[in-house]
């Protein structure tokens, strides 16, 4: 009875050692968990890539950017090509008379003659100078659409970045907490073994342990999709060293709706190239009304037979292309011209509109994100934290379970998670807001 008595305390003493341990181990791991308030570096031994360096790389070595930009420096060619006159013709003429050798009469008879003469085509005043004009709406045309693809080739950047420094952080708390998760299974397993917890606390924490790991793969794939496109938005080779993001910042917002829809109106690249292209079919729609008008032809020539016996020839001929099938060519041509300055025109009204609705709908992100940001700071988190510690109150005087100490600490870690997620939706949205306004935020170049 003695032995036995002895037994018995050894028992209440490992239940209260374990009991001990349980609570030290939880708490470590709610500290750990505070990601927002703590650095968390996955890989220490890395370096930190700017997002500025990477914007750079991208307007360097995108070559949608490079193709977008030589496409524009070749429309720049155009409008000289356009608005100069057609090179003129130069003829050799030789005429024989009595035989068709050549040169054959050419001292004996005043028709057998050599000649040199030129011919010049001259369109009616005005249609050169509406044709260059054109050609330089087009070119105008191809600039914002080099700005267009330069904007959203930089903003796939940073939402990228963003993306990818949200799982960088989230990892590093999972991979941290999982390990911790671990020794709580570990020591569940022990009060389990000993006869003094329930094996449903033991698997519990094992369910959790495991749904940690499934996250933690899931990170790791989408870490590496985003690194893929990365690069490839950069123009690197996929076996090139990874990326390691910077912390993720909470970049301010300045501006009214008002105020960036104006900047927006100003210079968004694809509202200037729908207005532009309003500009280069109205200069269209005056070139088709040129064409009912004549153009000109001017030739010159020199004629020389023998110069001991005739006089040389001059011969000056004016010629005039008269547009005699208006029916057919130049009225449907007018028409064509006129619908598509009215398409254009519908165009460019549906351009400001979207732009509109794209800057509307991030510019709610933004706001209601950083809203959140704010609860999740100043609410969700500190009451998460103060609730799990109560908990472990509770369970050390055993007036709360396992799976409800369990509960309360996963929802500190989803919160942690739901805190950076948000921070990365907004900076996405700051970003899209970027493209869609031409304003640098973060003064890293987006400002054209």
């Amino acid at each position: 009875m003695p032995l036995m008595m002895r037994k018995s305390g050894t028992s209440r003493f490992a239940y209260r050692f374990m009991d001990t341990s349980l609570f030290v181990l939880l708490f470590s791991l709610v500290l750990a968990s505070e990601g927002y308030a703590q650095e968390v570096t996955p890989h220490q031994g890395e370096v930190v890539t700017p997002l500025s360096d990477l914007l750079k790389e991208a307007e360097q070595n995108n070559p949608q950017i490079r193709a977008a930009r030589q496409g524009w420096e070749a429309a720049k060619q155009v409008p000289s090509q356009v608005s100069t006159l057609p090179d003129p013709q130069f003829n050799v003429q030789q005429v024989s008379v009595g035989s068709p050798r050549p040169f054959a009469g050419y001292t004996n008879s005043d028709f057998a003659y050599f000649g040199l003469g030129v011919s010049q085509d001259f369109p009616y005043p005005g249609k050169l100078r509406l044709k260059g004009e054109m050609a330089k709406r087009d070119a105008d045309v191809a600039q914002q659409h080099y700005e267009s693809v330069r904007l959203s080739v930089l903003a796939g950047v940073k939402a990228a970045y963003f993306q990818l420094a949200y799982l960088s952080k989230t990892l590093g708390i999972l991979e941290s907490d999982g390990e911790l998760l671990q020794q709580v299974e570990k020591a569940a397993d022990a009060r389990y073994r000993s006869g003094m917890g329930n094996q449903h606390d033991l698997l519990q924490a094992q369910v959790e342990r495991t749904k940690l790991l499934r996250e933690i793969t899931m990170h790791h794939l989408e870490v590496a999709r985003l690194e893929a496109q990365i690069k490839q938005l950069l123009s690197r080779v996929q076996f090139s060293p990874d990326i390691e993001p910077s912390e993720l910042p909470e970049t301010p917002l300045p501006y009214t709706f008002e105020e960036l829809l104006s900047a927006a109106k100003a210079q968004n690249p694809e509202i200037s190239a729908a207005e532009k292209m309003v500009k280069r079919q109205k200069v269209q729609v005056e070139l088709a009304h040129k064409d009912f008008y004549p153009d000109f032809n001017v030739q010159y020539m020199w004629q020389r037979t023998d110069p001991t016996q005739f006089r040389a020839y001059y011969m000056l001929t004016f010629g005039v292309r008269v547009p005699i099938y208006r029916g057919r060519k130049q009225r449907p041509e007018l028409a064509q011209a006129e619908a598509e300055l009215s398409r254009s025109r519908s165009e460019s009204e549906v351009q400001s509109q979207r732009v509109a609705f794209e800057l509307r709908s991030e510019y709610e992100t933004a706001e209601k994100t950083a809203e959140l940001l704010k609860i999740y700071r100043e609410g969700l988190l500190p009451q998460a934290r103060a609730g799990f510690q109560a908990g472990i109150a509770g369970y050390q005087s055993n007036r709360q379970d396992f799976p409800a100490l369990l509960t309360s600490f996963l929802d500190v870690l989803h919160l942690d998670e739901e805190y950076w997620r948000s921070m990365a939706e907004r900076e996405t949205a700051l970003a899209q807001i970027e493209q869609l306004t031409g304003l640098s935020l973060r003064g890293e170049g987006a400002k054209r």
